[in-house]
């Protein structure tokens, strides 16, 4: 019995130890679990802040891209302009430069003795030359010719008349030529109509 004790006795050390070392790995599995899910939210959270760490970083380099478009877009708004008005002059400047010389034959018409009425015609005449030459250089051709038929897109109709000789709706005397640049419309032929 005595031995039996022992047994049981031992047997029951045995089964408390069990009990413990299960305790013991219950416990341990428990404190593993946690520092895992501990673990697991900071990795998560570590994840998270740098997510959000990347976006904000993204957001930061569209934002700047964004500020350098916009940036270059008015630079190129402004330098546009400038060049537009710089063109603008330049062609204002060169047109001109054609007319001076004209100017000049003016102004030594004038201060001749004019006693010569049929060379100071002429003098004119070729001035009146010049000025058709600067203006066909330039590209300006003029229109609106007798006998022409009458576009109101081109001509200013300010009278009309009734003549047999000439065809209907026709041009029958022009006041003033009209001049033209290209398609451009500079100013209408001023014209009397014949109906």
């Amino acid at each position: 019995m005595a031995k039996q004790k022992k047994e049981n006795a031992c047997e029951k050390e045995e089964q408390k130890l069990s009990e413990e070392q299960t305790k013991e790995s219950t416990a341990e599995s428990k404190q593993a679990e946690k520092k895992e899910k501990k673990d697991s939210k900071k990795t998560e959270k570590n994840t998270a802040e740098s997510e959000t760490e990347k976006l904000q970083k993204e957001l930061a380099a569209s934002k700047e891209a964004h500020i350098r478009t916009l940036a270059e877009y008015d630079n190129y708004r402004k330098r546009s302009t400038k060049e537009k008005q710089a063109a603008y002059g330049d062609a204002k400047a060169d047109c001109i430069k054609e007319l001076l010389p004209m100017m000049d034959n003016f102004e030594r018409a004038i201060s001749a003795e004019a006693t010569d009425v049929e060379g100071f015609k002429k003098g004119v005449e070729m001035i009146f030359k010049n000025f058709g030459d600067v203006l066909s250089k330039l590209g300006v051709e003029a229109f609106g010719e007798k006998g022409e038929k009458f576009d109101p897109n081109i001509h200013n109709g300010v009278m009309h008349v009734e003549d047999e000789e000439l065809p209907e709706n026709s041009v029958a005397e022009v006041f003033s030529k009209g001049y033209k640049l290209g398609d451009r419309i500079l100013r209408p032929a001023m014209v009397k109509v014949a109906n």
